[in-house]
C-alpha cells in the first residue's frame, strides 16, 4: 500500500501538473482554442479507450508490468514537447498520457482490493482515494503557477521527472495477474444488477461533477471571483475528507447504508449552486457537494468490489474509472448546452433534479442488499 500510494502520487502529480499547462502552451504557440481542447481531448478519448482495454493488459502481464508501462508513458510523453510545439508534437504525446493515464488510474483501485483483507477494503480504498486526490489540489494550481516564472520547458521536464519517479516504487507491487474470468468484456459487467445500480448512481454524479468543475468559475459573477475560488477549496477539502469517513464507517457498519445519503448530499449542495449571488450558499453548496461525491467515490466502488470475485477486479476499476471519466465529460459538454438558453441558475437546478433521480437506483440497490443480508 505504501509502495503503491508513492507511485501513485507522483504520477498523478506529473499528469495534474500538466492538465492546464499542455492547452496553454498549445494555444500560445497558435493553435488557438482549438488546438487548446484537441490537446485535452485526445487525452481524455484516448483514457476512456484505453480504460476497456486495461483489463486484459492487467490479466495478461500482471500489475506491476502494468503499471510500470502506464508511468512510463506518462513520464516519457511530456520530454518530447520541449522539443516542438507543433499540433501534431502535442497530440501525440496527448494520446500517450491519456494511454499511461488509464493504465494507473485501472491498475490502483485493483491493486488495493487485491491486496486489502475484505474486511478493510472500504479504508484502504479511502486513503488511496485520499492520496490520489492530493495531486489535483497541488499540480493544477502548480502548473499554471511555475510557467510564468520558469517557462514551458521546465515545467514539462518536471512532469517527466516525477512520473519517472513513481518507479521507485514499482518493482515492490504485486506481479501476479489473475486470470480473468469471461463475461463478455467491461461493459458486459453492467449486465449484473448488483454492479449497474452503483455504477449507473456515480456517473450521475460525476456528470455533476463535471459541470461544477467547468462551469462554476465562469457561472459566479466577476465581482465575486474570490468565492469561485473559495468555492472549489471548499469543495477539493470536503471530497477525500468525505471519502476517507465513508470507508471507516462502511468497513464497520455497512457499505450500502451510505449510497442514499451520499446521493442526497450531492443533491443538496447541487442545489445551493442555485444562489450564485450568495458567496455563504455557493461555498456551502460546493462543500456539501464535494463530501456527497467524495463518498459516493468510495461507497460505489467498494460496493462494486464487495459484489465481485478477484478476478474481476480490473474489470470493476476499469468500469468505475469508465463512469467517472464519461460522466465528467458528458456532463461538461451537456451543461453547455443547456446554460446558453436556460442560464446557469436554471441548468444547476436542473441537475439538482437529475441527482435526486438517482435516488431511486440507490433505494433499489440498498433494498436487494438489504434483502440479501436478510437472507444469510
Amino acid at each position: 500500500m505504501v509502495l503503491l500510494g508513492m507511485a501513485s502520487l507522483a504520477s498523478m502529480t506529473s499528469f495534474y501538473l500538466l492538465v492546464p499547462v499542455v492547452p496553454l502552451y498549445t494555444a500560445s504557440h497558435g493553435w488557438g482554442d482549438v488546438g487548446a481542447g484537441l490537446s485535452t481531448g485526445v487525452t481524455m478519448l484516448a483514457t476512456v479507450l484505453m480504460e476497456l482495454l486495461t483489463p486484459a493488459l492487467l490479466s495478461r502481464y500482471g500489475y506491476r508490468a502494468g503499471m510500470a508501462l502506464g508511468v512510463i508513458l506518462l513520464g516519457a510523453s511530456s520530454a518530447p514537447l520541449v522539443l516542438s510545439p507543433a499540433l501534431p508534437m502535442v497530440l501525440a504525446t496527448s494520446l500517450a498520457r491519456g494511454v499511461g493515464l488509464a493504465i494507473v488510474v485501472v491498475a490502483g483501485p485493483a491493486m488495493v482490493a487485491q491486496s486489502a483483507p475484505a474486511e478493510r477494503r472500504g479504508q484502504a480504498l479511502a486513503v488511496y482515494g485520499v492520496v490520489v486526490g492530493i495531486p489535483a489540489i497541488i499540480g493544477l494550481p502548480a502548473g499554471l503557477w511555475l510557467v510564468p516564472l520558469i517557462g514551458y520547458e521546465p515545467v514539462f521536464l518536471m512532469g517527466t521527472a516525477l512520473a519517472l519517479l513513481a518507479l521507485i516504487g514499482v518493482p515492490g507491487l504485486p506481479s501476479e495477474s489473475t486470470p480473468a474470468e469471461r463475461h463478455g468484456g467491461v461493459l458486459g459487467a453492467l449486465r449484473q444488477a448488483g454492479l449497474a445500480r452503483p455504477v449507473l448512481v456515480f456517473a450521475a454524479i460525476t456528470l455533476a461533477a463535471g459541470v461544477v468543475l467547468t462551469f462554476l468559475p465562469l457561472a459566479v459573477p466577476v465581482a465575486s471571483s474570490g468565492t469561485a475560488a473559495a468555492a472549489l477549496l471548499a469543495h477539493s477539502c470536503a471530497m477525500p475528507a468525505a471519502r476517507w469517513a465513508a470507508g471507516r464507517y462502511g468497513d464497520r457498519h455497512g457499505t450500502a447504508v451510505l449510497l442514499i445519503p451520499a446521493v442526497l448530499a450531492s443533491a443538496a449542495g447541487m442545489a445551493g449552486l442555485v444562489w450564485l449571488d450568495n458567496a455563504y450558499a455557493v461555498i456551502a453548496g460546493a462543500a456539501l457537494f464535494g463530501a456527497g461525491f467524495g463518498a459516493a467515490q468510495n461507497v460505489t466502488l467498494a460496493l462494486m468490489f464487495e459484489r465481485s470475485s478477484p478476478s474481476r477486479f480490473g474489470q470493476v476499476s476499469a468500469l468505475w474509472n469508465l463512469a467517472y471519466d464519461g460522466g465528467m465529460g458528458l456532463g461538461a459538454v451537456g451543461f453547455g448546452l443547456v446554460a446558453g438558453p436556460a442560464g446557469y441558475p436554471a441548468g444547476f437546478a436542473l441537475i439538482s433534479a437529475v441527482l435526486a433521480l438517482a435516488l431511486l437506483p440507490s433505494w433499489l440497490d440498498t433494498r436487494s442488499e438489504r434483502k440479501t443480508n436478510n437472507e444469510r
